[in-house]
């Protein structure tokens, strides 16, 4: 530990003691179109480096560049060809202006303007891709990224996923390439997890939305994520080599620009992560999956795309023992187990879906989609565990002597749980735009079919009484007494299923400064024969001020239909009178583009408030949600968000995120009695009620060497509710400690533009990255223990703790 704190201080040290020394020159500019229109939002980047910017309003940039340094700027915008412009050394101060003009692609419609402000005026907001890469983390993929946005929140590193505004994992809409993506249903536990289905290497464009999001998004409450991928236009590879995965990827054009392809191929493991959790055994994770998107383009107006995925996750464990020390200073317990058994559970799934796009001279779009997602899983264990709890003494140093054992006793977890799950989906897309107007509409059949079978029991013995134990009765002697699991599930189901939706939106641009978009959008599913339709729109204005500034007022109903986790109960029964969840939001929020230090930012703040009916009651384990259909609540959301972007560094962008955020919900008819009074418990805190959350993205570089770099991520969120299992929602009230992580990585350029002329790579990095740097033992969930005399113990499930990784990373 020593050695590590003085190598920490070096290398931090040498970053800080470096960050004037350096006098770099300066390259300004603008970026303009063909009709000489300046470009606004445009991407610069320089190659090979980590530097780079984005264009104001007016189309200018400027770029602090390393001196003595070959520099090729890199520019590139949705609508316009990629631009390479190779510039030389510079001098140290030197200043050098270049304007730079795009030309628009072959799949740009005639006609059609592309501005930055477009995206301003919705509630979507686009996300660099670049950090998806460097970013320190387990998993090193896009979601790392959405979970440091504000209004995003997430209390478990080895999950991709995140809440959304009091949302829980359920409500959040994934698109790649306009195609909804779905995730796997059984997984419990964030170490089962896995890969998630978006693959960085392959990612062009990221935009996401954290409410009021427009009717062409489909049935969720909570978010939207819209992902898209590349399409090539030239040879490229590369490939990341880590102790917690690797990645590779290849992409190709042919000649005339017409066929492009893209694969991608992930390995992730995390064996050597999962050894620092409290539960020591032998690991056996294995996580990988293939994907592809091949483009052809039949003709100028016609084009055809597939993509695929094949995932393969399995998980297996054979736990030997596990000890945990929880409490307070003053009463400190120790939990230990010894195990017998083990678990393997797989999650397999397919992807494909066929896409064909046409586009026609008078700016009409039309899309044809056909998609099918299959998961196959299965979830098997058997494991005996013998533990004892006891009080440690407090004035032992060590806290390994226990004054007394509270409980005793072996508890016996079965599982033969399998589900395959298939979902078709037939849809069409379509666009208008016309002078100051654009039309979008949509239709979409889905058909599924779910097959699960559960088989599930546990039992548990204390201190030789089995838990719950038959009473006794006096003066009889009960040789055979009736024998009881402490809880016991097992059923077979099958559902087939229809929904049937669409949307129809527009947006209307008056005079420059005011965007009006409004939609409706429609669901019917015939499984509990309920038709909704769901009317959203957004406002925005740019007044005639000398300051960038953005404002907007958006807001609508979001239905969200139940699948099939919400209609199954806690005995596995399935409710056919579930209705869909039920939100309306009202956003109202503003970004500012302005300059700090002679340097580009953007300021965002949005307030909300959404209020929730039909709401189905669930509790939430690990990564695991339980939902409780026999159930029904009101609620509401609300809260305020605030993100600034930039460059706190010159060349280098980085970020911060705060939110504040309350939610609660009211169950309908719930009560207890209280001294032969009923009393109702009113509002409650949601699983979700996060009320402070913030976290950071910094990156720096050494300013005479900059291909020495340091990019950390911190992470802080405020307690979570809990309460014991089996209980009544209103029992929920404690809290779960704070979740608090601070990641940092150090990254050094091995091969850059200077010496990619004499090597078969573009580029070349090498990064160490220190994750969970402060060794916060962060608490996920609870293991609750009965003693024979009933008494609970909620034993804490600590997340990781620190881990070195080092990864090697490639471009060709």
């Amino acid at each position: 530990m020593k050695h590590f704190r003085k190598i920490f201080l070096i290398v931090f040290s040498l970053v800080t003691l470096n960050l004037f020394a350096q006098i770099p020159a300066t390259i300004s500019g603008k970026i303009t179109d063909e009709q000489n229109k300046a470009v606004e939002l445009a991407n610069i980047k320089v190659e090979g480096l980590n530097i780079g910017t984005t264009s104001d309003k007016n189309g200018n940039f400027t770029l602090k560049v390393p001196p003595n340094q070959p520099i090729k700027l890199i520019i590139t915008f949705v609508g316009f060809e990629t631009k390479e412009v190779q510039l030389g050394m510079f001098k140290q101060s030197q200043r050098q202006e270049v304007n730079i003009r795009l030309k628009p692609s072959n799949t740009q419609l005639k006609g059609v303007e592309v501005k930055g402000d477009q995206i301003r005026t919705s509630t979507l907001i686009n996300l660099d891709t670049r950090p998806a890469q460097i970013i320190p983390s387990i998993s090193g993929g896009i979601e790392d990224i959405i979970k440091t946005q504000a209004g995003v929140s997430s209390n478990n590193e080895l999950s991709s996923q995140y809440s959304v505004r009091g949302g829980n994992f359920d409500e959040n809409l994934v698109y790649v390439n306009g195609i909804e993506i779905y995730r796997p249903f059984l997984i419990r536990s964030g170490q089962q997890e896995g890969l998630s289905f978006v693959n960085s290497d392959m990612v062009s464009s990221i935009a996401f939305s954290a409410g009021g999001f427009d009717a062409k998004y489909g049935n969720k409450m909570s978010s939207v994520l819209d992902i898209t991928y590349k399409k090539p236009e030239k040879f490229g590879a590369g490939f990341t080599l880590g102790l917690l995965g690797s990645t590779a990827h290849f992409e190709n054009a042919s000649k005339n620009k017409k066929l492009s392809c893209i694969f991608g191929f992930r390995h992730k493991t995390n064996k050597n992560l999962l050894k620092s959790l409290d539960t020591k055994g032998d690991y056996k994770p294995t996580f990988y999956d293939v994907q592809g998107l091949i483009n052809y383009e039949i003709s100028n107006h016609w084009e055809v795309s597939f993509l695929e995925n094949y995932s393969n996750n399995k998980y297996e464990l054979v736990p030997s023992n596990r000890e945990t020390t929880f409490g307070t200073l003053n009463q400190n317990y120790q939990f230990k187990i010894y195990f017998d058994g083990q678990e393997v559970d797989k999650f397999e799934t397919y992807f494909g879906a066929i896409t064909s796009t046409y586009k026609s001279d008078n700016n009409l779009k039309l899309q044809f989609i056909a998609s099918a997602f299959q998961t196959k899983e299965s979830e098997t264990y058997d494991i005996q565990g013998q533990y004892w709890i006891g009080e440690l003494d407090p004035t032992n140093n060590g806290f390994d002597n226990p004054i007394e054992v509270d409980g005793i006793g072996t508890y016996l977890n079965h599982a033969r749980n399998y589900l395959d799950a298939i979902v078709y989906s037939l849809e069409h897309k379509g666009s208008k735009l016309f002078k100051a107007q654009m039309i979008e509409w949509g239709v979409k059949f889905q058909r599924e079919e779910i097959d699960d079978k559960i088989n599930e029991w546990q039992m548990v013995d204390s201190s030789g009484y089995s838990l719950p134990n038959p009473p006794d009765n006096p003066g009889e002697v009960n040789i055979n007494p009736d024998f009881e699991l402490t809880s016991f599930l097992r059923f077979k189901t099958n559902l087939t299923s229809n929904r049937y939706s669409g949307f129809l939106q527009s947006k209307w641009l008056f005079n420059q400064k005011i965007t009006l978009t409004a939609g409706l959008r429609f669901n019917y599913w015939d499984y509990n024969e309920e038709f909704i339709l769901s009317p959203r729109a957004t406002f925005s204005y740019k007044p005639d001020w000398k300051r960038d500034i953005v404002f907007r007022l958006s807001g609508g109903m979001y239905h969200q239909p139940p699948f099939y986790k919400e209609l199954r109960d806690l005995e596995g029964n399935l409710l056919e009178n579930v209705k869909s969840q039920k939100s309306i939001h009202i956003v109202a929020g503003a970004d500012w583009n302005l300059k700090l230090w002679g340097r580009p930012f953007k300021l965002m703040s949005e307030i909300y408030y959404k209020k929730l009916d039909d709401l189905i009651p669930y509790k939430i384990d690990n990564v695991r949600i339980r939902y409780l259909p026999n159930l029904s609540s009101k609620g509401y959301a609300a809260g305020i968000d605030f993100k600034i972007n930039g460059e706190f560094v010159e060349g280098v962008e980085s970020w911060a995120s705060l939110s504040i955020m309350k939610t609660e919900e009211d169950i309908i008819g719930d009560y207890y009695m209280q001294d032969g009074q009923r009393i109702e418990p009113g509002y409650i805190p949601r699983p979700t009620d996060q009320r402070f959350n913030f976290s950071l993205f910094f990156q720096d570089y050494l300013p005479n060497n900059p291909t020495y770099k340091v990019q950390v991520k911190l992470v802080y969120g405020s307690r979570l509710p809990f309460g014991p299992p089996n209980s009544e929602k209103y029992k929920d009230m404690l809290r779960i400690p704070p979740y608090r992580r601070v990641d940092i990585g150090f990254s050094k350029e091995i091969i850059g533009d200077k010496q990619a002329k004499k090597s078969c790579f573009k580029s070349l990095w090498l990064t160490a990255e220190v994750l969970n740097l402060f060794q916060i033992n962060n608490t996920v969930s609870y293991v609750w223990v009965k003693d024979v005399g009933q008494n609970q113990y909620a034993v804490p499930n600590y997340l990781t703790g620190r881990q070195l990784n080092f990864k090697l990373i490639a471009s060709f």
